[in-house]
């Protein structure tokens, strides 16, 4: 046993592996206890078995097999990853499984394939069971057939695909084992369970035995559709649907919507293998056919005949078939032949299906026609053959030419013609017989009823019964009006008889439906809009043939009860007149009218009717009048009582009061009696004849309207307007029209006839009476508000000046919408009209399309022209073209009838000149205006190959493509496009251009369509190739197009079509999928009904952009058409955001009124309350990698009292579109509804995230710019997010940093940089920390970038947890695969380098040899070139605004933001931007762009703000000379008061503090006299403290301006910049004298002040000045100041690290060193006094930083000694001063074994040792020691005591006066080689002193020339700023202090000079009064209030403000992140650019 010790320690994957076959069995128990354990499926322990799943199943151990098998089970179930092996796995388990005796390994096997199936994996398990079937060993193929059985029996033929099994079935059938046999008839029988009779052809061929057997079997199987018992992952909705009904004891009600689901009706076609025959035909066939024998045209057609009889034929082209065999039907002499060629087409037909209706066109007349044969097997044949043809086209491509052929003289064919109209109206549903269709075939058909011909009235009878019995009584009836009782019931009669194809599915679908609006992919809408549904099954009833999808129509209305026969329920649409019958009344005699009219009025009233007096006339009416009013509509005799009116004098009254009264009572009975047409005309006449009279002509008009409201507009117009134009009276012509266009305008358009109008209209124009021509254009002007431009057709070739006239009022009409209608709908039932609408605008519009007179071409296009077109010769080609253009422009609208030209047109489609090519597409174009929608026959052999020329690589002719096929498109639609399989096709062709031009043009016209062909499908897999192509363009436009297809076919289907991918593919296009899931636009809803809303009959939907409620909202802008291009092309009016589809569930228009409202709701506490329960987890924590729908519903519920309803609808819409317009509002609405943004903030943020899941670019742009926006106003309104908000937003915007698009990766960088100014750096640096973890390389990238500006911007205490940990983080991606991303590694550690120095070494740890090597390189070229520290660029610092209105919000707690914060920003710009510029400022560098601050454009800025400056205050000259005692910034008018000085006047410091670093010169001497004033007097200067640090950061920020902008000035006086340099050194100098303020300086500023000092003593513009060399003596003092007064430890270690980054930096000036070195030497020289203050472990930290920047080698290399030997100086002092306790002192140094610091200190301790008791002397004296060596000759003895002396502080002047002296004496002696060793500092020091000395001796001035340069000993040298007489006790030259008195002395000048009053110091105002006098007498302006606001505003904020300037760190960016607002150091000069900007322009 001592072998299974060893393996059973091994882990459990090794043990699955072993060779023991005890191991594995061991290693497949735990495994299958591993998977029964695992949880989560993504876990990655899955993974780890990836590659062993297949060797469980196929172990060769029997024993451990079986486990295997059973691990292998448990793993497919549960882990995510197990797809992946479903090809092995499935193989192994076929091969090595099946084989096995064993039957439970067997059944385990079946298990694994059947659960590799549920897990989405059907096709390759199925693939593997069918390779198996080809095995050798029968035992695999039976249990394979098992296996594919039970497969179909539990997951259905709707997963398992039946076409492959078939088509192995009769194979097996063959095999010589019974067993194989046996189970190859029990799949048989399954097989049948699911598709029935479908399986009979493919096994019609078997042994008949068998298929005897097979149907005694198929017999027995139960009749009741099989269902779907298990279900895949992605079907757990319909499992638990199923389970739900299994509960409910079966199948209850709610089965049949499943049943279409579970079983989708198989086509035997589908099941059959195409056959090809073109190849096949014999070779002369085509010679044969034409032959002059029949014999042998015969044979020809024989040879087709026996091919054709092949079931399924592959698609090609059959184009010359079709045409030799229409030919011989057409013209062949021979009956047999016609009928032979008949058979053929009918072959064809069947076997091409749907690929034939492109022929369809051609063949359809030539048959008809050739209906005119007598012989019975002629028409037979015909018959049969059309039949066949019309199932592959729609009734809609053929009924043109049906009806030509219905006109036809000959009986035959028109009895021939009827019967086909019958048997293809069996084949329509109420939705593929639409009224459009309907219209003409009963029109045509009602002439055959009354033919003397019997068999041609019985063909009619039949066809119209067929009509009625298909489309319901409802649609059909209105076209019967005028049919007699006795025909009517006849047609019924036959309506009752007919059988229809789909059995009694029309109307049984319909009653069947009744309970439940039925739903499609979409969700239900409450009310009306439910049954609006647009998937709507009741179209599409049982076994549908794919014709049926055409047009869906609606299902029928709730609770409406079937009509009489039980089939009008399924009307396609109700009829928008009345709902009740039409009222048919025969004519009454005058007899029995009188009767009538006797029962209900008195009888005086019918005595006085014809009475001779007007008054009982006028009395008689009065009666009639009251008992018209008091009948009830049912007994009231309306055909009697006109007629009783119209009785003598009748419609001749001469009385006008009679006549009124007479009209009136007409309009009553009309309006309250059962009113019908032929009451209507006995009056009519009257009415017309009265219209044009003065006093009657509105009674008339009343009456008119009144009966058209009874009677329906359309008659009623027809007959008046018939009238009033047979009558020769001009008035009453044009009132006639007046009515006519006011009732048009009331009652709709719907119905009526144009086309008499239009003729009667043209009378009109043509009249002379222009009250006549007046009213016809104002009534044209009406039909165009309905009809649109295509109205003025009609009119093209009236005069000019009509026409000019017509134009006008066209153009008066433009833009106008149609109103709403408000009558012809009184007594309709409430949504009767619902569904009518649509189809009675559509008819509108072609009503007038059909009615152009179009001109028949056919006889033009000869056969010459279509040769011409052919020819070889392109100019001739071109010619023809010509030609066609012209026949068609002089034509301009044609029939039809265009001959050979198609066929001609698509030769040149692909013509070798792209010129002809572009040519024939504006024909093509041409051809389709000129057509109209007749065009459509020609869309499958004309418009498919335009959509190849999409192909061309020419950019032009492709545009002309889609021009064309636009075109076309318009007046086809998009049905004829997508059906068939030409589309899929085209995109099967692997061209990127056709690829992506057709994907473009479906994405844009899908979106539209509210129903599409199932043919669209085929288009999916090229769809699915297209989103992996190699073309760019393409994936995008493919991604682009995913959505729309999706909506259309739905996601399961989609999803089903990814099986045939490669799995990697996919994967991929799964991930896809579910992306475009979430992006799905729904489907676009019927046209709106105004009648849904209880408002009235729509106005048409075609012609009417903005339906009634637009106009009751009192707005234009709404779009109530949901067409997508024109909600793109700006209807997305963000005023009115109400969408067609919504409105349609709204009963009422109050809600759309609440529009006005706001968006946001404030629920007070509602915030704090979603955050407690998410706390609590009381709701999901917004949490997921993609949002899943109980998100969004989580989301929805909690918006849904805060938001408004309307806003929110949009919001969760599930169309992109309605996403952006509810941006726009909430953009709209940001600024006036801060409080209920901020209220609703964590639930805004929320579904923002949710938008960055979309893969719509548009609506992340606009979600991007509303973030930007909102960010602005949050840090405006002192916002601070909370941890909620935050955590559940962040993350998912920095997903977004990632994205392909610079644009907008560009945009969240921005948003992110603003939000820093609202939550906290230091909390946003763990999640872009965790963003770098992405697996998207762009994403990593931009977060490493991001962090690197952080650390820049807010320092190290950014780094969260700690900087260490955090580093370590970073580092690791410098060994990125990505380039990009191993760059952004190694910047964003390089810029925390600059920040922090060699530490960064220490926190990073260890690095791979080859990482560090690449960082230290990188470092290396960032110290040569300082700029890879990515500076942010200045544009994209987030600008922060100061918002200065004194807004409650503002005082939120969140930010204590104020000018001291300002001021960081700006130190840290400056920083950023002086460690680029190296050490010396005219370094040249270059910065990538992106990474630069605009340091020009900033000065620039600095400086227009000067250059305006003097326009903002006129001060009056004279008041300078007041006695006022302290400048006010010119910027502020008014300063706050303050009484109490604590509370106020840190913020008026840090307000004048900030005016130091101003760019104008003026304001920035201001704020620093008010400083020095303060500074000086001891009780104030206390005040200053904790504002140090801040104003020396101002001080030198000014000098840097100075130094870079002011300078260079040309324009500036230079006497102003003198006047500014003495202004900023006389107060650093008195701050610097007061020693508890110049403490505070810290490092970091200390370093920045003095590179400023030192780069402004070097600077030779200076020099150059007239009082130059005084500023340079003054700063001289004032560095001796500096040095001396500031915290010791801070200033040598500014010191160090300035020497370091000096030497660092190439281009520094040695100088610059030298000058550092110098004051180094200083500090060393104060050491014995000040080292018991120094920190020196820090100064040790900083030595040690130094020394491994520059190890001794690398000192030793550069050009002079000093830096080494400045550095041995320091350490020997420190190690004299301190003794060995020093190495106690080297605790902040990690690792110190290692440092060379400690190394050397020990050997200078050492040494030490051995010298104890000699004091070294040379030390002490300084730096510059000279050895002194006694073998010299005595010459150089004298010159080396000379140097010496003149190196020495004490005795420099005697030195050099003796050095003077010798140099006289021995005038050739050579002191070049002292000179040479040292600096040229002390080189030029040296020749300075002797001239000096020479000036002295030869007595020429009294002036002190000084070096530029400070050297330890010139202390007493300096002379002050602007004295200008050098008194002697500053020449002091002992090194004695000058005394405070000297000091106020020099301001005292210094103020002078600044025109300042010298008040004495006892006279001196309090301190606040001298930061906040006036200079102005005081004005209460705007200003004032608003200064005085923001100081209080300043006051509150104080007490959040904590300011922390003590920077501990050793050289960080100087200033600690504030601890109560970390996000206020996020700004930066600009902002305080504009915020002066915004105070100076307030002055104006």
């Amino acid at each position: 046993m001592g072998d299974d010790s060893e393996w059973m320690k091994l882990p459990i994957d090794q043990k699955c592996e072993h060779k023991l076959w005890k191991a594995r069995l061991n290693g497949y128990e735990e495994a299958l206890k591993l998977f029964q354990k695992i949880d989560d499926e993504k876990s990655p322990e899955w993974s780890k078995y990836l590659g062993l799943i297949k060797k469980f199943v196929t172990d060769s151990n029997a024993v451990a097999q079986l486990k295997g098998l059973e691990a292998a089970l448990a793993y497919v179930e549960n882990a995510h990853v197990a797809g992946k092996t479903t090809g092995e796995v499935a193989s192994g388990v076929v091969n090595k499984v099946f084989n096995q005796p064993k039957a439970r390994a067997k059944e385990l096997g079946e298990d694994i394939c059947l659960m590799y199936i549920e897990i989405e994996k059907g096709e390759a398990v199925q693939e593997e069971l069918l390779k198996g079937l080809d095995n050798k060993n029968p035992k695999i193929i039976v249990a394979c057939i098992e296996t594919l059985r039970k497969a179909l029996s539990e997951f259905g033929s709707k997963i398992i695909s039946l076409k492959p099994i078939i088509k192995v079935l009769p194979k097996l059938f063959e095999s010589r084992e019974k067993a194989v046999r046996d189970e190859a008839k029990l799949l048989a029988v399954e097989i049948y369970r699911w598709i029935r009779d479908a399986l009979r052809p493919p096994l019609q061929n078997i042994n008949s035995v068998q298929l005897k057997e097979l149907e005694e079997e198929w017999i027995k199987v139960s009749s009741a559709a099989p269902k779907q018992t298990r279900f895949l992952r992605s079907q757990q909705e319909l499992k638990a649907k199923f389970e739900q009904q299994q509960g409910l004891g079966g199948d209850a009600d709610g089965g049949d919507d499943d049943e279409e689901e579970a079983v989708p009706q198989v086509d035997a076609y589908e099941l059959l293998e195409a056959v090809e025959i073109l190849s096949k035909l014999p070779k002369d066939f085509y010679e044969k056919i034409e032959a002059k024998k029949w014999q042998e045209r015969k044979e020809a057609l024989e040879a087709v005949e026996l091919l054709v009889k092949n079931p399924k034929l592959e698609s090609g082209d059959y184009a010359d078939l079709v045409k030799a065999l229409k030919k011989v039907v057409g013209k062949d002499t021979n009956v047999m032949l016609v009928a032979l060629a008949a058979k053929c087409l009918a072959g064809l037909a069947t076997g091409l299906r749907k690929k034939f209706g492109q022929y369809a066109g051609h063949v359809v007349p030539t048959i008809l026609e050739k209906f005119k044969e007598k012989k019975p097997q002629v028409v037979q044949a015909l018959q049969e053959a059309i039949d066949a043809i019309f199932l592959t086209t729609t009734l809609q491509n053929i009924s043109e030419d049906i009806l030509a052929v219905m006109d036809n003289k000959n009986p035959t064919i028109k009895q021939q013609t009827s019967l086909f109209i019958a048997r293809s109206f069996r084949h329509c549903t109420p939705s593929t017989l639409p009224k459009s269709l309907l219209k003409p075939f009963c029109a045509a058909l009602l002439k055959h009823i009354n033919d003397s011909a019997p068999e041609v009235r019985d063909a009619g009878f039949e066809a119209l019964g067929t009509a009625l019995k298909v489309a319901g009584e409802k649609a059909v009836n209105p076209f019967l009006a005028d049919v007699d009782k006795l025909k009517l019931d006849r047609i019924k009669e036959c309506a009752e008889k007919v059988e229809l194809v789909y059995g009694k599915k029309a109307g049984g679908a319909a009653e069947k439906k009744e309970g439940k609006p039925i739903t499609g992919k979409t969700t239900a809408l409450p009310g009306p809009a439910g049954d609006k549904e647009t998937k709507d099954a009741a179209t599409k009833p049982g076994p549908l043939k794919k014709a049926s999808v055409a047009k869906p129509g609606g299902p029928p209305k709730k609770g409406k009860p079937a009509t009489a026969a039980g089939t009008g329920g399924a009307g396609p649409k109700g009829k928008k007149g009345p709902e009740t019958k039409e009222i048919f009344e025969s004519e009454l005699s005058i007899e029995v009218c009188e009767e009538k009219a006797a029962a209900v009025l008195p009888a005086s009233c019918i005595q006085q009717l014809d009475s001779g007096n007007w008054k009982e006339r006028l009395a008689c009416m009065e009666e009639f009048q009251k008992a018209v009013e008091l009948m009830e509509r049912s007994e009231m005799p309306c055909q009697a009582l006109v007629r009783m009116l119209a009785k003598k004098p009748g419609w001749k009254e001469t009385n006008f009061q009679v006549m009124q009264m007479k009209l009136h009572i007409v309009a009553l009975i009309a309006q309250k009696g059962n009113f019908s047409k032929t009451s209507a005309q006995v009056v009519l006449d009257g009415l017309v004849d009265k219209v044009g009279d003065v006093k009657c002509g509105t009674n008339a008009k009343e009456a008119m309207t009144a009966i058209a409201e009874a009677c329906q507009l359309p008659w009623t117009a027809e007959q008046v307007v018939a009238t009033a134009f047979s009558q020769k009276n001009p008035k009453n012509q044009s009132e006639t029209l007046n009515w006519l266009s006011n009732a048009i305008k009331e009652f709709g358009f719907s119905g009526l006839n144009v086309k008499a109008f239009i003729s009667n209209v043209k009378t009109a124009l043509a009249a002379t009476n222009p009250a006549v021509r007046t009213s016809a254009i104002t009534l044209l002007g009406v039909m165009y508000l309905y009809v649109g431009p295509s109205l003025r057709m009609f009119f093209e070739d009236e005069k000019p000046a009509l026409l000019s006239q017509i134009d006008a009022e066209f153009e008066k009409m433009q833009g106008q919408t149609a109103p709403a209608p408000t009558r012809g709908i009184s007594r309709h039932s409430v949504g009767g009209g619902d569904d009518g609408e649509e189809e009675e605008q559509e008819e509108v519009g072609n009503d007038v399309v059909d009615l152009l007179p179009r001109t028949d071409i056919g006889d033009k296009i000869t056969a010459e022209l279509v040769s011409k077109i052919g020819d070889k010769n392109w100019k001739i080609r071109k010619e023809g073209l010509d030609e066609v253009t012209s026949i068609i422009n002089e034509a301009k609208f044609i029939q039809p009838n265009i001959g050979e030209l198609p066929a001609a047109l698509k030769g040149r489609l692909n013509d070798s000149n792209k010129i002809l090519v572009q040519q024939t597409l504006s024909i093509l174009q041409q051809l389709a205006t000129a057509m109209g929608p007749n065009i459509k026959q020609y869309v499958k052999n004309l418009g498919i190959p335009v959509i190849t020329v999409l192909g061309d690589s020419k950019n032009n002719v492709r545009a002309a493509a889609l021009a064309t096929v636009n075109a076309w498109a318009e007046q086809t639609g998009m049905k004829e496009w997508l059906e068939g399989e030409d589309l899929s096709e085209e995109l099967k062709k692997e061209n990127p251009f056709l690829r992506q031009e057709l994907l473009g043009w479906l994405a844009e016209k899908l979106p539209a369509l509210r129903s599409v062909p199932s043919d669209l499908l085929l288009c999916v897999p090229h769809l699915y190739s297209c989103l992996e192509d190699r073309n760019g363009d393409v994936r995008k436009k493919a991604q682009d197009a995913l959505p729309f297809f999706m909506m259309h076919l739905g996601f399961e289907k989609m999803a089903k079509a990814t099986g045939k991918l490669k799995p990697t593919s996919k994967d991929q296009v799964l991930a896809m999928l579910e992306k475009a899931k979430a992006n799905m636009p729904a489907k676009p809803a019927p046209p709106a009904k105004a009648s849904s809303r209880g408002v009235g009959g729509a106005a048409p939907a075609k012609f009417q952009p903005a339906s009634a409620f637009a106009d009751d909202l009192g707005s234009n802008t709404m779009e109530s058409k949901p067409d997508l291009k024109k909600a793109k092309a700006g209807g997305l009016s963000s005023k009115t955001k109400v969408q067609g589809k919504k409105v349609l569930s709204k009963p009422s228009l109050k809600e759309d009124d609440d529009k006005s409202g706001p968006i946001f709701i404030i629920v007070p506490n509602g915030k704090e309350q979603r955050m407690r329960e998410e706390k609590a987890l009381k709701v999901l924590k917004w949490n997921f990698t993609t949002p899943r729908d109980e998100y969004i519903e989580q989301l929805k519920t909690q918006m849904s009292t805060c938001v408004a309803k309307w806003l929110q609808d949009e919001m969760f819409h599930a169309d992109f579109q309605h996403h952006n317009k509810a941006l726009s509002v909430m953009i709209e609405h940001l600024e006036s509804e801060k409080d209920g943004v901020i209220s609703c903030l964590d639930l805004i943020l929320k579904w923002l995230t949710l938008r960055f899941f979309d893969t719509n670019t548009s609506v992340l742009m606009k979600a991007l710019e509303y973030l930007k926006l909102l960010f602005n106003l949050l840090s405006q309104e002192e916002y601070h997010l909370t941890e909620n908000e935050a955590s559940s937003f962040i993350p998912y915007l920095i997903l977004k940093v990632g994205e392909p698009k610079d644009v907008i990766r560009k945009d969240v960088r921005t948003i992110l940089n603003r939000m820093c100014l609202i939550y906290p750096a230091s909390k946003m640096f763990p999640f872009i920390m965790e963003g770098t973890k992405s697996k998207n390389s762009k994403q990593r990238a931009e977060c490493l970038e991001e962090l690197g500006c952080l650390v820049e911007s807010y320092g190290m205490n950014v780094c969260q947890p700690t900087p260490g940990k955090a580093l370590k983080e970073m580092a690791t991606h410098i060994g990125d695969r990505d380039n990009t991303v191993r760059n952004a590694a190694l910047n964003t550690i390089v810029t925390v380098y600059n920040v922090h120095g060699d530490q960064v070494f220490k926190l990073i740890g260890n690095l791979s040899e080859k990482d560090m090597s690449m960082l230290e390189e990188r470092i290396k070229r960032s110290a040569k070139r300082p700029s890879s520290a990515p500076v942010r660029q200045a544009e994209e610092k987030p600008q922060r605004t100061q918002n200065m209105s004194a807004n409650a919000s503002m005082m939120r707690k969140g930010q204590a933001e104020d000018m001291s914060s300002k001021l960081k920003i700006m130190y840290r710009t400056y920083r950023i931007q002086n460690r680029n510029m190296g050490s010396h400022p005219e370094t040249t560098h270059t910065v990538p762009r992106e990474f630069q601050l605009d340091l020009d454009e900033i000065e620039n800025d600095n400086g227009t703000v000067r250059c305006e400056m003097p326009a903002l205050v006129q001060h009056k000259l004279d008041d300078i000379f007041e006695p006022v005692l302290i400048p006010e910034p010119k910027i502020r008018a008014v300063s706050p008061h303050f009484d109490d000085m604590h509370s106020n006047t840190a913020s008026t410091i840090n307000f004048v503090i900030s005016q130091v670093a101003s760019g104008d010169i003026n304001t920035s001497i201001q704020a620093l006299t008010q400083i020095d004033e303060v500074l000086k007097q001891e009780d104030k200067a206390e005040a200053m403290s904790g504002h140090i640090d801040q104003f020396l950061i101002a001080t030198f920020m000014q000098l840097r301006l100075i130094y870079n902008t002011h300078m260079a000035d040309e324009k500036l006086d230079k006497d102003e910049i003198v006047r500014l340099y003495s202004c900023i050194i006389g107060s650093m100098i008195t701050l610097f004298q007061i020693e508890s303020l110049a403490r505070e300086a810290s490092t970091g500023v200390l370093k920045d002040l003095m590179h400023g000092l030192i780069t402004l003593m070097l600077d030779s513009r200076v020099e150059d000045l007239e009082e130059g060399e005084q500023v340079i003596r003054s700063v001289n003092l004032l560095v001796v100041k500096v040095l001396e007064k500031s915290d010791q430890t801070n200033i040598l270690s500014a010191l160090l690290v300035l020497l370091q980054d000096s030497l660092l930096a190439t281009a520094s000036s040695p100088k610059f060193s030298e000058l550092v070195m110098k004051c180094l030497w200083r500090m060393v020289r104060l050491l014995p006094e000040t080292i018991n203050s120094i920190n020196l472990d820090r100064i040790l930290l900083d030595i040690h930083i130094f020394m491994k920047v520059f190890p001794k080698e690398k000192l030793k290399q550069c050009k002079s000694e000093f830096p080494i030997r400045t550095l041995k100086t320091l350490l020997h002092t420190l190690c004299k001063l301190k003794g060995p306790k020093i190495l106690d002192h080297l605790t902040m140094i990690d690792n110190k074994n290692e440092s060379e610091l400690e190394a050397h200190l020990c050997r200078l301790m050492k040494h030490a040792m051995e010298q104890t008791g000699k004091a070294d002397k040379d030390t002490e004296k300084g730096a510059s020691r000279i050895e002194e060596k006694a073998s010299k000759a005595k010459v150089n003895d004298i010159l080396a005591e000379i140097f010496k002396k003149i190196g020495s502080k004490e005795n420099t002047k005697e030195g050099l006066a003796e050095l003077y002296e010798y140099k006289k004496k021995y005038s050739d002696a050579d002191i070049e080689p002292f000179l040479k060793n040292s600096s040229q500092f002390f080189q030029s020091y040296v020749e300075r002193g002797l001239r000096l000395i020479e000036t002295e001796r030869e007595g020429k001035g009294g002036r002190i020339a000084t070096s530029t340069g400070i050297s330890p000993q010139m202390e007493g040298t300096c002379v002050p700023a602007s004295t200008h007489t050098v008194s002697s006790s500053i020449g002091n030259t002992n090194g004695e202090e000058v005394g405070p008195s000297v000091y106020l002395e020099r301001l005292k000048i210094l103020r002078q000079r600044c025109g300042l009053d010298n008040a004495k110091q006892e006279d001196r105002p309090p301190l606040t009064s001298l930061l906040s006098k006036p200079t102005l007498p005081t004005v209460a302006s705007s200003t004032d209030m608003l200064h005085s606001k923001l100081s209080q505003l300043r006051e509150s904020r104080e007490q959040y403000q904590h300011l922390d300037l003590d920077s501990n760190q050793t050289h960080s960016s100087g200033i600690g992140t504030t601890l109560a607002s970390p996000s206020s150091a996020a700004a930066n000069i600009d902002d305080l650019k504009k915020r002066l900007e915004r105070i100076k322009s307030s002055r104006k």
